[in-house]
């Protein structure tokens, strides 16, 4: 089991660089290559600080190359020598230390949309990600549903559609995660079967957003989803003053990750720790493990 963090690292105490769009049309291509070079030497730098602490499962941060998809960027950052060196340096740590790399598109990237400007949108937003996951040897993109619409099941069948017209460098690399208020377990698990996606499990979206089924029921439909030598991505965080409240807490407590443990029922699973203290978060529930 590895565990892992999202995107920034306390510890290192250094942040990921942007510009507004005034900045980016006033300087153009270098400042947005030079923030963006930036943004990958921290991305590396984060990626050995978490090897030399025992973090092997890392999610990169979305805002990598600045203004990716705004039409102010009209730098081919793919094909730039300097971008690859950084990316093809981040690989060679990925495949010697048998990392696990995965990205999250943000709440704008809403594939099942009734509007055709927010899926084209979308589209190129995941097709950033890919590129960049295809760089660094990243695996896994995870996606929320979207929006009900007024009409769940209309909204579930343009999703199932728009799914299956994506890129192949997209659908290789797609898992979908239940969330917390629309879309549950059972709805991920009933587009997953459809189309061929693996499903991520979050079991504190679970507890705010519970199926109707038992998980004892769901899980192993969860695992088949994924196909055979891949090892099934969960999510895991701890509600800021109860259960179901939807802020995430700084830390996962030590009850939350016993529960998820019954659940998996033996299953070998990467765990992806949501907490507003990322690596010390990490490092406190690998320390947790160890003991408990």
């Amino acid at each position: 089991m590895k565990i892992g963090y999202a995107c920034i690292n306390m510890s290192l105490k250094k942040k990921f660089r942007t510009c507004r769009v005034a900045t980016a049309e006033k300087e153009g291509v270098p400042k947005l290559k030079e923030l963006t070079l930036e943004n990958l030497r921290l991305t590396k730098e984060i990626i050995e600080w978490n090897i030399a602490h025992g973090i092997y499962f890392y999610r990169i941060s979305s805002d990598i190359v600045v203004l990716a998809t705004h039409p102010v960027n009209t730098w081919d950052w793919a094909e730039d020598q300097d971008v690859q060196t950084i990316c093809n340096d981040i690989k060679a740590l990925q495949e010697k230390h048998g990392l696990r790399l995965s990205m999250h598109p943000g709440q704008y990237s809403v594939l099942n949309s009734p509007r055709a400007e927010v899926v084209e949108n979308t589209i190129a937003d995941l097709n950033y990600h890919a590129t960049l996951m295809e760089l660094t040897g990243a695996t896994d993109m995870i996606l929320h549903l979207g929006g009900k619409y007024g009409d769940k099941e209309e909204a579930l069948a343009r999703l199932m559609e728009q799914t299956k017209r994506l890129p192949a460098k997209i659908l290789q690399k797609l898992r979908f995660e239940n969330d917390d208020k629309i879309f549950d377990l059972e709805d991920v698990l009933y587009v997953c079967e459809a189309t061929g996606i693996p499903a991520c499990f979050d079991i504190h979206h679970h507890y705010c957003n519970p199926a109707t089924k038992e998980l004892s029921a769901l899980l192993p439909a969860v695992w088949k989803t994924w196909k055979q030598g891949e090892v099934p991505k969960v999510h895991i965080s701890s509600g800021k003053e109860f259960p179901t409240d939807r802020r995430h807490h700084d830390y996962i407590f030590p009850d939350d990750f016993d529960r998820l443990i019954h659940y998996l029922n033996g299953a070998d699973v990467d765990v992806m720790v949501e907490a507003k203290q990322k690596d010390l978060a990490a490092l406190r529930l690998q320390q947790y493990i160890v003991e408990r």
